[in-house]
């Protein structure tokens, strides 16, 4: 029974332990599947804006990165883009309005959705916020993912798939945007306005924490299912624009 509208956890197949050495592991099992989830809506309603906010962008992250993903998966692709649309449309006015029982709604559906879809692979934002969050526990997964993803995209943008399917102008159309150039800056922007930091800076990140994130990032299950694979010095690029 979901509280939050962001991991998609109730149809998921994966768990995250952080270890003591602060890796952040991620395991994948069907029998880690609920054979049963509620989700009921009406379970967020008290969720205080900064924490809607933050499990939102998460779950918008989800649909996001699952359909750049190079893998083939047309259902997920489809079932993404709904939720894409769903949180996008929805989430403001969720964080701005808690009691808005029909926001709360499209914001769960696109987190059941994210996660329903995101078996077809995530990518560098999740390797990114997954080692982040091993280096240092207390900073926020979704948190991180909202902050992340302008220079994914960006990155993303180069890759010959993403290019091939037209994936950053149908994802643009699915956010109401104008161009596929828009999603980076709409998404800063939507940070803003949901009070969510704008940078990495912010959170307490220093440069001198680089070498460590990108050694977690290039080890994380996501890495390899991004559709244009990261070199360390893409790592390096996309944490200085995050910053």
């Amino acid at each position: 029974m979901p509280t939050t509208s962001g991991t998609g956890s109730e149809v998921a197949r994966g768990a995250i332990i952080i270890v003591d050495d602060h890796r952040k592991l991620g395991f994948h099992s069907w029998h880690i599947v609920p054979k049963a989830a509620i989700c009921d809506p009406e379970l967020t309603l008290g969720l205080p804006p900064r924490l809607t906010a933050a499990t939102g962008m998460d779950a918008i992250a989800h649909c996001m990165e699952t359909f750049m993903s190079a893998a083939v998966n047309p259902p997920a692709d489809g079932i993404a883009l709904d939720g894409l649309e769903r949180g996008w449309a929805n989430i403001e006015r969720a964080t701005k309005n808690g009691q808005d029982r029909e926001a709360r709604f499209n914001l769960m559906s696109a987190s059941m959705e994210g996660a329903m879809a995101f078996q077809k692979g995530l990518g560098c934002v999740h390797s990114l916020s997954h080692s982040l969050g091993g280096v240092d526990p207390r900073l926020h997964h979704g948190t991180l993912n909202a902050v992340f993803l302008p220079a994914v995209v960006r990155f993303n943008a180069h890759a010959e798939s993403v290019q091939k399917a037209r994936r950053l102008e149908r994802m643009a159309h699915a956010m109401g945007l104008g161009s596929a150039g828009d999603i980076p800056e709409a998404i800063q922007d939507m940070n803003r306005r949901l009070g969510l930091p704008s940078g990495l800076a912010e959170l307490g990140v220093g440069q001198d924490w680089y070498e460590k994130i990108i050694d977690g990032a290039m080890a994380d299950h996501c890495h390899k299912t991004n559709p244009r694979i990261a070199t360390r010095e893409d790592y390096r690029e996309m944490l200085a624009q995050s910053m």
